[in-house]
């Protein structure tokens, strides 16, 4: 069963979703000030946080920046309306994974809730294995997660999730990870802001080009010796990014 914490202050969204994301598949807390959530993330580790920007007392923005700080992996979807745009980049650029915009559709939502949990980190939870077997069974077939990648000093795990450079585990956001595997799978290509928008956010919208050399920096800090000096994530200058060959 999968834990999730929804943040949402509308009644009638936290019912829409409550009824959605029922058990066995799902377990849901919910909370409608960020206070209280910030209170049950210190108090219980949940696979998925459904978060809500406008909040009456804390800024979910500001929720997004706290459960970074402390948690690197956890899988962080945004709910916002179209006039909170600077927040959606906001919250993006802090590390939130995904968004949907209100009023969004419920099959739209759960779609998304199940790729958040696909990619999120691996919790030893029987209930994934579950999960998979049910998609495969609908006629999904596996993924581009399958088997290991090594790269000079660097390892990932695409079924396990887990990424090491130097002997040295790495933690990584579900997007971070994804944006890893992509460029790593293809080294020596480059591929441009507008591209890895499309590939790894699902969307390639101009104005959120900049959400993409966010990522790309935080990776950097985390995988390179020298951030300087970059071995694995190199830049092509006036393009995009690619990994280095």
């Amino acid at each position: 069963m999968k834990d999730i914490l929804l943040v949402e202050d509308d009644p009638q969204i936290t019912n829409l979703l409550t009824l959605h994301l029922h058990e066995p598949f799902y377990r849901v807390t919910a909370c409608d000030r960020g206070a209280a959530a910030l209170s049950r993330l210190a108090d219980t580790t949940f696979h998925l946080v459904i978060l809500d920007i406008m909040l009456p007392d804390l800024n979910g923005v500001e929720i997004c920046r706290r459960i970074r700080e402390r948690d690197g992996r956890m899988p962080v979807l945004m709910l916002s309306s179209l006039s909170e745009e600077t927040d959606k980049v906001t919250a993006l650029e802090l590390g939130a994974d995904d968004y949907l915009t209100k009023p969004f559709g419920i099959f739209e939502l759960m779609a998304r809730v199940k790729a958040l949990l696909r990619r999120g980190d691996d919790r030893g939870d029987p209930l994934a294995g579950e999960d998979r077997v049910t998609e495969k069974a609908a006629g999904a077939g596996p993924g581009p997660g399958d088997g290991m990648i090594v790269r000079g000093e660097l390892t990932i795990d695409r079924d396990k999730k887990k990424v090491s450079v130097r002997g040295q585990r790495l933690e990584l956001t579900p997007k971070e990870f994804d944006l890893l595997v992509l460029m790593a799978s293809h080294p020596g290509k480059t591929f441009t802001r507008h591209e890895l928008l499309e590939m790894i956010w699902g969307f390639a919208f101009q104005e959120y080009e900049h959400t993409v050399t966010s990522h790309i920096n935080r990776l950097r800090i985390k995988l390179e010796k020298n951030i300087s000096k970059p071995e694995y994530i190199l830049t092509t200058w006036g393009t995009g990014y690619r990994f280095a060959e």
